[in-house]
């Protein structure tokens, strides 16, 4: 995680400083999936998720140079996902309020290594079934967490929550 977080401040600073596409590149495709994961436990589209994470990086071109005084890029994107998604959600129902706890988040297993593949569907439909009778924050918060990888802080601060509201 570490060497990730090296790696996203590095291609953030060359995007800021020299327009870099390649290191823009190289972060969409560092992210992306990530971000695609998370717009999807709230607007429940792939199509849209899609559409979101494009958005999330046309804005982080368009900002890039007011990276340098972005501290947590990665956080920042999440933020910008999040926020985007909401709007996503309020224009499509028309509901002028959204509330994070109203919105049912999709859990997401994910079985990448043969390792992972001699687990039974049956505990991989415990684990979603275990993890689909969390509260729709609770399951949101384990997702960033446990399979984005983000620490409790980050959490916090993307969802703008206390840091003790973010233990599942």
């Amino acid at each position: 995680m570490i060497n990730e977080q090296t790696n996203i401040k590095e291609l953030q600073q060359r995007i800021a400083l020299y327009e870099d596409l390649k290191a823009y590149q190289a972060l969409y495709e560092l992210l992306s999936v990530r971000l695609k994961h998370f717009c999807f436990s709230f607007v429940k589209s792939g199509e849209v998720a899609d559409e979101i994470v494009s958005d999330v990086f046309i804005k982080l071109w368009q900002i890039k140079n007011k990276l340098p005084e972005i501290d947590n890029l990665r956080v920042y994107l999440y933020t910008v996902a999040k926020n985007f998604c909401l709007n996503y959600i309020t224009r499509q129902y028309k509901n002028p309020v959204v509330l994070l706890d109203d919105i049912d988040i999709e859990p997401m297993v994910y079985i990448g290594n043969p390792e992972e593949l001699c687990i039974s569907s049956d505990i991989v439909h415990k684990i979603r079934q275990a993890i689909r009778q969390l509260p729709p924050r609770s399951r949101l918060i384990f997702q960033m967490v446990k399979e984005d990888g983000m620490r409790y802080k980050e959490v916090a601060e993307i969802l703008h929550i206390s840091v003790h509201s973010t233990t599942v």
